[in-house]
């Protein structure tokens, strides 16, 4: 009896299990067997080709400084993003008039999808007949037009900060919806103790929002080291691929070299970044709060 019993919520679960195997794993299984085969610019399999395009991938210096990059852009958009959308979120978690109007504008750009977004910054940023240069020649902040897309380092800059505005607005709700459900009469004692809003926040807010920070990391550097839009639409990788991160990369030689075996084997090396990334930070995460609960 009771060994059926245990039975029960596993069998609950098992349907919507295989279908999350089914999903994730088929298509891991069909880059794993590409990745292994020599695959034609239209999909056909000529022949296993063991490891070749792995060694390829490895021997390639674009896909090294692809991965720089993309180390640089997740850790940047990522960072950025929690920095400002957690005061945003505190602000917006206070008692206002208007309030509802506020978070209503911060949430609108979540509706426009990347593609459009990174659309609207190509025309304001171009160099020639942009409204971004007219804006500030018009404010006297410059006396000539820039190229804010010309050069590599600059645009990457640029797509960075666009991707932070970008995030901001998926953050923030996560952050207002553990904001609203912390309690408030800590802080009601921390104010009679005389605590103030900066002791509040570092003694009482960042504790109790450990977790929300911590599905908030793990989810936006899953999103933000697979996004194509911005920098695809923006530079498409150039100037000279001084823009470039891996899913880009990824893309020239799937769609436009059709390399798609090589394709097939950099997006396993992606996952796999993905998963250790994730398991580390978890590991981290679990560690530093079984230690938390040592001390106590």
């Amino acid at each position: 009896m009771n060994l059926s019993a245990g039975f029960k919520p596993l069998a609950m679960i098992l349907p919507g299990l295989a279908l999350a195997v089914l999903i994730i794993g088929y298509p891991i299984y069909d880059l794993g067997y590409a990745s292994l085969h020599e695959v034609s610019r239209f999909g056909q399999f000529r022949g296993l080709n063991g490891l070749t395009n792995f060694r390829d991938v490895f021997q390639d210096p674009l896909f090294y400084g692809s991965l720089i990059r993309t180390v640089i852009w997740t850790f940047a958009v990522v960072g950025g993003t929690l920095a400002l959308s957690l005061p945003i979120a505190m602000m917006l978690n206070e008692e206002f008039y208007g309030r509802g109007l506020a978070r209503v504008i911060i949430m609108l750009p979540w509706s426009i999808s990347l593609t459009m977004t990174a659309v609207v910054w190509r025309w304001a940023l171009n160099g020639r007949a942009g409204l971004f240069n007219a804006t500030l020649m018009d404010l006297g902040i410059l006396k000539e037009p820039i190229e804010w897309l010309g050069e590599a380092h600059q645009a990457f800059t640029v797509e960075i900060l666009i991707g932070i505005l970008v995030s901001i607005p998926f953050t923030t709700t996560i952050f207002l919806g553990g904001l609203s459900a912390l309690p408030q009469d800590s802080y009601e004692a921390a104010a009679v103790d005389g605590a103030t809003r900066w002791d509040q926040f570092r003694h009482i807010t960042l504790p109790l929002m450990k977790p929300f920070i911590n599905i908030a990391v793990v989810l936006n550097v899953i999103y933000v080291f697979n996004s194509l839009p911005i920098i695809w639409v923006m530079t498409e990788g150039g100037p000279a691929n001084g823009t470039d991160i891996l899913v880009t990369y990824l893309y020239k030689l799937a769609f436009r070299f059709g390399q798609l075996g090589k394709a097939s084997a950099i997006s396993l090396i992606m996952f796999g970044v993905l998963m250790v990334f994730t398991i580390i930070y978890v590991l981290l995460v679990m560690r530093g709060e079984a230690g938390a609960d040592a001390e106590e």
